[in-house]
């Protein structure tokens, strides 16, 4: 598993050099756009990933925010925006209504009366953009065969250890594992930092409703439109995430809501995906086989292997992908931790989200602790 985990890492190196040199598409129209930004709670440097969506340079554009409830701390950031951009076409949407258990679905739902165009790009609110960050979404959707635009990104932490623990996981586990899945011609994925389709698309997949328990709304919505006959592709920018992890046991609970999520979306995928750990796994080779009596020069091969195809990889994110620098003594941690959050998503289905419990059933939807859904 080690020397398979060895191979993956030079794989997923080709596969990132490769995304990173690409061509870069130009819409060939810039229809209206309507953002949608749901929003729940205060979060760290929430004006200024929301100020990145008020500098496109793109001609019509709409942003629709919502929150669920008129004391929102969000709606402080909205206010600012709106009064340092009074030019700008916002609309905020504050209602409870709730339809299902994912509260940022109804929020959604809730949003759709004030959205005004054809062109739908949903966000998430930790994202932040580049000022032509529509004409890679729109070129991309334009595409012949597209039925839904999505975008990758890198995570930017903010100091800490934690916050950097998180990023990397992003930076040098997700990023290239993405990358991979798309150099092989395996299903890209449909990730909440932007869905963009037609709202004739979503319509016909049945809307934000069709979601409304799923944890995994993105994922979920990306595989209705599969479903249509349409493709999800990836566009050719990457946009950044603000990672702020106060504390490991935030970190903890968050990375094993995010894993306990994948494998309950793709159980046998997520299980392969062990090898994509190759240094614990070396480690756990060296430990093993000095006990067993197998010679050191074998050993010390397979881990010198592991360790120098990790280390390239990370270089060939750094230097290709411009992700932010870590301190070099987080990466076997981190290398452990992930595995080791592998391992407990396939020994429970309890997640904490939102400062709430629930349960993921086998289909991967939501179910609130004490609750029986028929």
């Amino acid at each position: 598993m080690a020397g398979l985990g060895s191979f993956y890492q030079l794989l997923a190196t080709f596969a990132v050099l490769r995304w990173a040199s690409g061509r870069r598409w130009k819409p060939a129209t810039r229809p209206p756009v309507t953002l949608l930004k749901p929003l729940c709670g205060h979060e760290t440097k929430l004006y200024e990933n929301l100020a990145t969506f008020f500098r496109l340079t793109y001609p019509t554009v709409q942003i629709v925010f919502g929150v669920r409830d008129s004391t929102d701390p969000a709606i402080d950031a909205v206010r600012k925006l709106r009064a340092a951009y009074p030019d700008a076409d916002v609309e905020l949407v504050i209602d409870s209504a709730i339809y299902g258990t994912n509260l940022k679905v109804s929020n959604l739902i809730n949003m759709m009366a004030a959205a005004k165009h054809d062109v739908l790009v949903l966000s998430d609110s930790d994202m932040s953009v580049e000022p032509d960050y529509l004409d890679h979404v729109l070129a991309t959707l334009e595409r012949p065969g597209t039925g839904l635009a999505t975008c990758l990104y890198m995570g930017d932490p903010l100091p800490g250890i934690w916050s950097e623990l998180g990023a990397a996981s992003l930076n040098f586990w997700f990023l290239p594992s993405a990358l991979v899945s798309k150099l092989l011609g395996g299903q890209v994925g449909c990730y909440g930092a932007t869905i963009a389709l037609r709202r004739s698309t979503l319509a016909e997949v049945g809307g934000f409703a069709a979601v409304k328990d799923q944890l995994a709304d993105d994922y979920e919505l990306g595989a209705l439109v599969r479903q249509s006959g349409r493709r999800v592709r990836v566009t050719r920018n990457l946009l950044k995430t603000t990672v702020d992890e106060p504390s490991f046991s935030a970190l903890f609970r968050h990375e094993l809501r995010w894993a306990r999520t994948i494998r309950a979306t793709a159980p046998w995928g997520y299980a392969g995906s062990v090898i994509t750990h190759p240094v614990p796994l070396a480690l756990m080779t060296l430990a093993l086989g000095l006990t067993a009596g197998v010679h050191w020069t074998m050993l010390a091969a397979v881990t010198a292997t592991a360790v120098a195809c990790r280390l390239g990889l990370i270089a060939s994110v750094l230097t290709a992908l411009k992700t932010p620098r870590l301190p070099w003594w987080l990466y076997l941690p981190r290398d452990i931790l992930s595995l080791v959050v592998l391992v407990l998503a396939y020994c429970g289905r309890s997640v904490s989200w939102r400062r709430r419990a629930f349960k993921l059933d086998s289909a991967g939807a939501l179910v609130a602790e004490g609750e029986t859904r028929v």
